[in-house]
């Protein structure tokens, strides 16, 4: 039975692949910090990690005798302005999303290359290809998941590890409600920025909450795990569907010409 060590496992993405892949015959080890949201099922253990925390993460890979497959999953966005971030909100957006990233990667990797076999699936967004106002340090930390994922693919093929990247559009989880976190200066009635702020964040929330169901993830993950032939980043969800192929055809100008008319960011 294949292991499986996945981050973020409470809730949204993370939860339906951890579910859907214990039900399906893997050896589940969910991560989180709130583990106690999981469900009690066979063949998923819901184990208590940190990703700030190095130490809670080697207690938990050391417990797992093998890993065949690692899913980093663990992520939220920031919401503000670059103009009026906190360096606490800065560092912390990374601290997760790509520090502690790594940090597993890091723990993981060494299991993976003595036994010569392992897949590494790093969940990113579409939003690491394409930037949004608001958003500077969400989509600059996925882009940075986009950079790890391609360099990785390099260092450890010769050991037999597949590194894959998924980028989800906006999918119907909590993202909006528990892993949004704003910053208040930026959609202050005073603000500078406040209607760019009452313009696109009510249309972000509503493409999230009437996104595609987190299945549709955990299936592909399914696949990408079972098929060594599957290929390094793949697209899900109507908004990757539509603004990646775009990205890779239109010249920069002609491609921020278009997020703006769509976003309506010209009033």
């Amino acid at each position: 039975m294949k292991k499986v060590l996945i981050t973020g496992a409470s809730s949204g993405m993370g939860r339906a692949s951890a579910v859907f892949l214990a039900e399906n015959g893997y050896e589940v080890y969910a991560t989180s910090r709130t583990p106690q949201k999981l469900p009690y099922i066979k063949n998923l253990h819901s184990l208590y990690m940190d990703l700030k925390d190095i130490k809670s993460i080697k207690k938990v890979v050391d417990t797992i005798p093998s890993i065949d497959v690692l899913i980093n999953n663990a992520g939220y966005g920031l919401v503000s302005t670059v103009e009026d971030v906190t360096e606490e909100e800065m560092l912390d957006q990374f601290d997760i999303n790509v520090f502690g990233l790594l940090r597993v990667c890091k723990a993981v990797i060494p299991k993976m290359r003595k036994q010569k076999s392992g897949v590494i699936i790093n969940i990113s967004s579409f939003l690491g290809k394409v930037g949004l106002p608001l958003f500077t340090f969400y989509n600059s930390s996925k882009y940075a998941v986009e950079g790890i994922t391609d360099s990785l693919r390099y260092e450890l093929k010769e050991f037999g590890i597949r590194v894959h990247s998924v980028l989800p559009g906006f999918f119907d989880t909590n993202f909006a409600r528990d892993n949004l976190v704003v910053n208040s200066k930026s959609v202050l009635d005073d603000s500078a920025y406040k209607k760019l702020a009452d313009s696109l964040l009510p249309t972000i929330t509503n493409q999230i909450n009437n996104g595609n169901s987190s299945f549709e993830v955990a299936k592909l993950i399914k696949n990408i795990i079972e098929d060594e032939k599957f290929e390094a980043r793949q697209t899900i969800g109507d908004k990757a569907r539509k603004f990646i192929p775009m990205r890779r055809e239109l010249s920069d100008e002609d491609f921020e010409r278009r997020v703006r008319e769509y976003y309506k960011l010209d009033g």
